[in-house]
C-alpha cells in the first residue's frame, strides 16, 4: 500500500519552482521539482519537521499542514482527500480480512425499478459486482453468469476483468482511459482502507500478472470513479457509446451504483435490443422472471 511520505514525493516532484514563481540559484539541482526544503518554506514548517514526515517517522500531520501541503502542491480535491486519508493511517497498519459486502435491500429494489433498457451495475468498494440488472449485465459482461454476484466466491471483480479478461479488453474501445480511472480509484480506496487484506491481494495480483496494471499503478495517479463515458464494440448490438454515473449509496456508503445512459440515438437503439435479448433469470421457486 502507499505511504505518505511516498505520495508527497510524487507530488513534489512533479511541481517545478517556475510553475510557482520560486526565485531559485544556481543549477546543480538534483531534484524534477521542489526540494524538501523549497516545500517545507512554502507551506510554513520547518525543513526538518517535512522531511520526518515524508521518511514516516513524524507521528501525526495537522489538518492545517495538510491543507496547507495540498495548496503548495497544487493538488485537486480527490489528491487532497487522499492525502488525507494517508495522513491518518496508524504508522505500523496490519492487514485484517473484510466482512463479506452485501447489497443493501434498498439497493436492490432501486436496482429493480430502473427501466429495462436502463443498465445498472451495483459495485463493492474493491470494484466486484455485487448486483446489476439484465441490461448491466448484458452490456459489460454477457460472458459472464448473470447469477455470479450472489455469492462473494463468484463475483466479478471489474479491475481484474479489466486487466485479464481479453473479452472485458476488446469491448472497451476508450480502454486506456477507463483502465487508468479503475486503478486510480483502487489508490484512493487504498488510501481510506489501509488494512483491507482482500485489496492488498487484489494489487498484488494484479501487479504481479498484468504489466499494463503494474505501469499503471506505479504512475502514482488517483481519481475518484463519478463520472464518464464508455465506448464499446459490443459483440452481440455493435457500436454503443454510454455515459455512466455514480450513485452512492446512503444506507452503504462504501458501494457505489453505477447508471449507463445512451449519448445518442443508435446507443440507444442497442440498449433496447440488450433490454429485448437478455434471457429471463429462475427465480428460487423454479418459476421465471423478468429481471430488469
Amino acid at each position: 500500500m502507499e505511504s505518505l511520505g511516498a505520495f508527497l514525493k510524487s507530488r513534489r516532484d512533479r511541481v517545478t519552482p517556475d510553475r510557482i514563481g520560486l526565485r531559485t540559484y544556481g543549477t546543480g539541482r538534483r531534484v524534477p521539482g521542489l526540494r524538501r526544503e523549497e516545500l517545507a518554506h512554502l507551506a510554513g514548517v520547518s525543513a526538518g519537521y517535512y522531511t520526518r514526515l515524508e521518511q514516516g517517522l513524524a507521528e501525526t500531520a495537522s489538518e492545517q499542514v495538510l491543507g496547507a501541503l495540498a495548496r503548495v502542491l497544487e493538488l485537486d480535491a480527490v489528491e487532497t482527500a487522499h492525502l488525507h486519508n494517508l495522513a491518518r493511517q496508524p504508522s505500523r497498519a496490519g492487514l485484517a480480512e473484510p466482512p463479506p459486502e452485501d447489497a443493501h435491500p434498498r439497493v436492490l429494489a432501486l436496482l429493480g425499478s430502473l427501466a429495462p433498457a436502463t443498465p445498472a451495475v451495483l459495485l463493492g468498494r474493491r470494484g466486484d459486482v455485487l448486483a446489476w440488472n439484465r441490461t448491466g449485465h448484458a452490456l459489460v459482461a454477457e460472458h459472464v453468469a448473470f447469477t455470479a454476484p450472489g455469492h462473494p466466491d463468484t463475483r466479478p471483480s471489474v479491475p481484474r476483468m479489466f486487466f485479464l479478461d481479453p473479452l472485458t479488453r476488446d469491448l472497451h474501445r476508450n480502454w486506456e482511459e477507463l483502465a487508468r480511472v479503475h486503478v486510480g480509484y483502487l489508490r484512493l480506496t487504498a488510501g481510506r482502507f489501509p488494512a483491507d487484506a482482500s485489496l492488498a491481494r487484489l494489487i498484488g495480483e494484479l501487479t504481479m500478472r498484468s504489466d499494463r496494471f503494474a505501469a499503471m499503478w506505479a504512475g502514482t495517479e488517483v481519481a475518484d470513479c463519478t463520472t464518464g463515458d464508455m465506448r464499446l464494440r459490443h459483440p452481440t448490438v455493435g457500436a454503443v457509446n454510454v455515459a455512466y454515473q455514480v450513485w452512492l449509496q446512503p444506507d452503504s456508503p462504501d458501494h457505489r451504483l453505477e447508471i449507463y445512459t445512451p449519448d445518442d440515438t443508435a446507443s440507444a437503439d442497442a440498449l433496447r435490443l440488450l433490454a429485448q435479448r437478455a434471457p429471463d433469470v429462475p427465480r428460487a421457486d423454479g418459476h421465471r422472471r423478468a429481471v430488469r
